[in-house]
């Protein structure tokens, strides 16, 4: 068994998706378009969380002009730790984040979330601005 297999038995969700993409039940997130972040690359994956703070800062930074959605999303295929907020920064992965390369399902939205102060959002943006303009970018591999 690899190692994401292993995870996906470790954490079995529910899972969460955060977006500003209008979906439907059955829908399908894969990765192939360009990414929310940075230098807006193709995703090599679609990412997920099992929890919704981290799903809530996905639907609250995602890119475009249509409102935050958080989507419960079911994976296809194995899952991985997202090394862009575990490893050295957080040990054991307590945002519960992660990363496929196979499509996620969408099982249903999350009506009610409650998203984080403007200012705590402006802050964040700016911190990405300042990583984008150091040359910082998402591991995308």
């Amino acid at each position: 068994m690899d190692r994401a297999d292993v995870r996906r038995e470790l954490d079995s969700g529910p899972f969460f998706h955060g977006t500003r993409a209008d979906l439907q039940v059955g829908d399908l997130l894969e990765p192939g378009y360009s990414s929310n972040y940075g230098e807006r690359k193709k995703a090599n994956f679609i990412y997920l969380t099992a929890t919704l703070e981290a799903a809530t800062w996905g639907a609250e930074l995602a890119s475009g002009a249509g409102p935050g959605r958080i989507y419960r999303v079911e994976p296809t295929g194995p899952i991985e730790d997202d090394p862009n907020l575990t490893d050295k920064k957080f040990p054991g992965n307590p945002t519960r984040s992660y990363r496929t390369r196979q499509p996620l399902r969408v099982v249903g939205e999350v009506q009610s979330w409650t998203g984080h102060p403007p200012q705590v959002v402006r802050a964040m943006l700016d911190h990405l601005e300042d990583l984008k303009r150091l040359g910082i970018e998402a591991i995308n591999e």
